[in-house]
């Protein structure tokens, strides 16, 4: 296993209200010296979490919401921030229920997921949630949230849809489908 390399610095370069950026400076165990940014989040200390919700042996619920990133409606997965105190799975029914008005019976996680782990700290905790059934909590949207479905045999087709961008909620998408179809639940 590689030595990390040491760090000789550390500091918050800038602010935002979501995100610090922080300067490491660091010495690799060959002797080379490199500055690094990395993006940490602000108050988001107890992670976050993402859901693929079946809603039944075949569909996925997909949620489509304005996304500042990209200043456009974006499909994606029910996602949210863990509430201090909340566990993963907690967090993953209740930004189920906010999201897309659905709870779950059954919550398995799966796997945990980074976005850019060469400039960001931030990771994801993936969900599997079945046996759904209709209960809505009011969330934080700013509006209320388009919902969807897609068929994990059509996978490679989302991708093709504009407003579908985002890696993580594919990445999440396939291991559902494998998982779903080693236990024999799917069947491709």
């Amino acid at each position: 296993m590689r030595q990390k390399p040491t760090v000789l610095a550390r500091e918050i370069v800038a602010t935002s209200r979501l995100f610090c950026v922080e300067e490491l400076k660091l010495r690799f165990s060959n002797g080379v010296e490199r500055t690094y940014e990395r993006l940490v989040g602000k108050g988001a200390g107890y992670g976050a979490v993402m859901v693929v919700a079946m809603l039944d042996a075949e569909h996925a619920v997909l949620v489509e919401e304005y996304c500042g990133g990209t200043d456009a409606y974006e499909l994606s997965l029910p996602k949210g921030l863990i509430e201090p105190g909340e566990d993963v799975l907690a967090a993953a029914e209740r930004e189920l229920k906010e999201e897309a008005g659905f709870g779950a019976r059954q919550l398995e996680h799966l796997t945990e997921l980074s976005l850019s782990p060469g400039y960001m700290s931030q990771k994801i905790q993936v969900v599997l949630a079945t046996d759904l059934y209709e209960e809505r909590l009011e969330g934080d949207e700013p509006e209320p949230m388009g919902q969807s479905k897609v068929n994990l045999r059509e996978l490679s087709t989302l991708v093709q849809n504009p407003q579908f961008t985002e890696g993580r909620a594919l990445a999440a998408l396939y291991l559902a489908r494998d998982l779903l179809t080693q236990r024999g639940v799917f069947l491709p």
